[in-house]
This record gives C-alpha cells, sequence and structure tokens, in this order.
C-alpha cells in the first residue's frame, strides 16, 4: 500500500483528493467517477510506477524527465492553457509567488537557457561525486531542479519523483520506497524560504540540512507504517483463521494489502468463484471489521479495507 506519499506530493501543488478516492480510482473506477485531481494524483503514482522500469532503456535525463511529465499531465494538461503541453518543456516564461511577473517572488530562467540549465544538470546527475555522499548530491539536485522550473506545470512533482528515481538508477533503492513529500508539506514555508535563500544568497548548509532532515524523518516513518502493516495483517490473518474461514479470505486480505478496496464482481473474477461465493467472503470480511461498505451511491457497490488505508494514510492526519 503505497498510495499517501503520492496524495501529500500533489497536496503541495494544490491537487487534493483523499485517500478513499484515490484508493478507489487505482482499484477500478472509470476517470468519469472522480474528480480531476484524483486522476493527476493517480498519474503521479503511474509516472512513478513506469520510471522505475524505464531505467533499464533511459538514464535518468532529460528524455526520461520529458517522459514522466508526458504521464503526468496526461488527460489533465487540457484545462491547464494552451502553453501547458505535456511531455513537453516550457514554451513561455514562467515565474513563482505572484499572479504578476513584476511581484514574482521567484523568476527561474527564460525557456531557452533553461533547457541550457538542464542539459548541465544531467551531466552534474551522471558526474564522478569524488566523496559527495549520494544523498547530500540529491538535495543539490532537488534544489537545482526546481530553480530551472523547467515546465510550465507539475515542477514540483517531477522534482520530487527524481529523489527515488536516481536512488534506484544507482542502485541504491530497489523501491521507490523514499518519500519526502509529506515532511515538505509539513514545513512547507521552511522549504520554500530555504531553496530561495540559497538563489539569494548561496546559503546551501541550510538547505541540505533540512534536506537531510527530511529524509530521517520520512525513513522513521516508513520503518513504522511497514511495521504496523506487518502487524494488521498478522491481525486479519488471525481474524479470519479463528473464524475457521476458507483459505480464500488469507488470499482476498493479501490483495487488499496491494489495494485497498474491492466489488463483489472483482473477487468474483479475481478468485475464480461463483458470485454468491464471493459475496459471502466479503461480507465475512465486513463481519469481521477488516472491509467497510462504501457509503456513496454506485455500482458495483465498493468495499474499503479501511485500516490499512489509515495506516496508509498516518502521515497526512
Amino acid at each position: 500500500m503505497r498510495n499517501g506519499g503520492h496524495v501529500t506530493s500533489s497536496k503541495i501543488e494544490g491537487t487534493v483528493t483523499t485517500m478513499s478516492d484515490l484508493v478507489l480510482f487505482e482499484a477500478g473506477k472509470s476517470e468519469r467517477e472522480v474528480s480531476p485531481d484524483t486522476v493527476e494524483v493517480r498519474n503521479y503514482v503511474l509516472a512513478l510506477e513506469q520510471g522505475i522500469p524505464m531505467l533499464e532503456q533511459l538514464p535518468v535525463s532529460s528524455r526520461l524527465i520529458l517522459e514522466l511529465h508526458r504521464i503526468l499531465l496526461s488527460g489533465v494538461g487540457q484545462g491547464r492553457g494552451a502553453h501547458i503541453v505535456p511531455g513537453e518543456f516550457k514554451r513561455e516564461q514562467n515565474w513563482i509567488g505572484a499572479r504578476l511577473i513584476q511581484n514574482a517572488r521567484f523568476v527561474p530562467p527564460p525557456p531557452e537557457p533553461a533547457l541550457d540549465c538542464m542539459g548541465q544538470l544531467e551531466k552534474f546527475i551522471h558526474a564522478d561525486d569524488g566523496d559527495l555522499p549520494l544523498i547530500v548530491k540529491l538535495a543539490l539536485i532537488h534544489y537545482q531542479f526546481e530553480t530551472i522550473h523547467p515546465f510550465p506545470d507539475g515542477n514540483g512533482r517531477i522534482g520530487r519523483l527524481l529523489i527515488p528515481l536516481i536512488l534506484a538508477e544507482r542502485r541504491e533503492m530497489s523501491h521507490p520506497l523514499l518519500y519526502l513529500s509529506s515532511y515538505f508539506e509539513k514545513h512547507y514555508n521552511r522549504y520554500i524560504d530555504l531553496m530561495l535563500e540559497v538563489s539569494r544568497k548561496g546559503e546551501w548548509q541550510e538547505w541540505i540540512g533540512f534536506f537531510l532532515e527530511a529524509v530521517i524523518a520520512s525513513c522513521a516513518e516508513g520503518i513504522k507504517k511497514a511495521h504496523a502493516l506487518q502487524d494488521l495483517h498478522r491481525d486479519y490473518m488471525l481474524r479470519v483463521q479463528r473464524a475457521r474461514s476458507s483459505a480464500l479470505l488469507g488470499k482476498l486480505i493479501d490483495d487488499l494489502f496491494n489495494v485497498p478496496a474491492t466489488t463483489i464482481p472483482y473477487t468474483q473474477a479475481h478468485l475464480g468463484i461463483s458470485y454468491n461465493a464471493a459475496k459471502n467472503n466479503i461480507n465475512r470480511l465486513v463481519g469481521a471489521g477488516i472491509l467497510r461498505q462504501d457509503p456513496r451511491p454506485g455500482r458495483p457497490t465498493w468495499f474499503l479495507a479501511t485500516g490499512i488505508m489509515a495506516v496508509s494514510n498516518r502521515d497526512e492526519q
């Protein structure tokens, strides 16, 4: 279960969805049944999930970053203005912190110099680091990408995606498990202010220290969540074992720890059982307090594993 960090990552940029909406979309609800914000957050999940396998063919580079941006804004860029094209760098000057450029808090480089800056950043990503620790280099890369701001939209999410992708490329992490978005969102003003102070005064030490704090806090929270989910899985399995239920319930519980939502038709097809058998198994999980029926109207009826979602979404609360 991995959606909590993605909900926060998009929340930083003003895209707001709920864990239940995202889970239901991921479990099979159509785009017509969810909000545009939910589609955007799901796109973030897809960009991360598809970005890792892309590393087999592409290094972390402008080509890869453009492909991630295409996935990120697929189906949502049309409402952002004609100058926003998924998978393309900016064509017009952008700025941060005001409606008018004259009042902007920060003005990134114009489109053409931004391309040169991206080329330099790509070289830096793959340069020999000497004794520079990778985690410190990630702080420099994240700052530099945010400063270049090469896209008209989606820069923050792409900048945060680069962190687990570079770790995966360096084989320092087999799965994208380091999510800094929650820490950045909780300390958003400090996050922005420290990057601005690097640009204004070269205050690198303070920014790097903050980035390392985010890594420490995120790792600690990730470990707590992993242990809590393991404990919850054991608890759920014990509940169904005490009830002397069929082995199918164990399989259904395992699936819920991947996507914590299901329907009777999905369970029927996934487990290869009859509709009534699927209904009975779901009702048993409802009776055991593992599943809860989604109160919102819709067909088919959705059932949510709210306990799993609560643990996964803990840092949001």
